[in-house]
């Protein structure tokens, strides 16, 4: 009986070799690249740069949730407007200017246009959406041409804030007529109402 006749031992070697070469590169070429926003989104800025501005943005969240609770039960009107809202705007702009910053409230549902999302805010406002428990987020960033940091945080709607966010027909007339495009309503506690957004540029003054 002809006994079977097996390849050389070094032939099967250099085949397995071959083999395990050509699937190591079937799987590189498969494997997805990191995207640029992907790589920006887990960079972070200096110490001491990310721990003024993200003080500074806690400090006007709180005085706006704090303006917020002063809202009482009666009618609200231009008054409270003047009293609860635009000193946070005020605030914001204060802040700008002394530290040569972009501050700015944006939000998907604005009320003022000048507050809708631009790309960036954007992309940080579907993260918001998609982790409820995230806070905060920094990325690199352009600006009209201008290259820096970017600092977002949520705005979390809280029970006041219903009585100009809350249903459509419940807003206070005031409302109604100064922003006949208004897309700010409808509400509920513990929503995302929208985002703050620094931006930083390169070259600012260090703190």
């Amino acid at each position: 009986m002809r006994s079977r006749a097996f390849p050389p031992r070094r032939l099967l070697i250099a085949a397995g070799l071959l083999i395990f070469g050509l699937t190591a590169c079937a799987r590189e070429e498969t494997r997805p690249e990191p995207t640029a926003a992907s790589a920006e989104e887990v960079a972070l800025p200096p110490d001491s740069m990310r721990a003024e501005v993200e003080r500074a943005i806690a400090a006007l969240d709180a005085m706006r949730s704090g303006l917020a609770q002063t809202i009482g039960d009666g009618a609200v009107d231009e008054t409270t407007f003047a009293n609860v809202c635009k000193p946070v705007g005020a605030h914001a702009q204060a802040l700008a200017q002394t530290h040569g910053w972009r501050v700015q409230q944006m939000a998907e549902r604005f009320r003022n246009p000048a507050h809708r999302l631009d790309e960036d805010g954007a992309r940080a406002f579907r993260r918001f959406e998609a982790e409820p428990d995230r806070t905060d987020l920094w990325m690199r960033a352009s600006v009209d041409g201008q290259t820096g940091w970017r600092y977002f945080r949520r705005i979390t709607v809280e029970r006041p804030c219903l009585a100009c966010h809350g249903p459509k027909d419940a807003r206070p007339d005031f409302v109604k007529e100064k922003y006949p495009d208004d897309r700010a309503f409808g509400f509920e506690v513990g929503d995302l109402r929208g985002i703050y957004s620094v931006f930083v540029p390169d070259g600012a003054p260090a703190p």
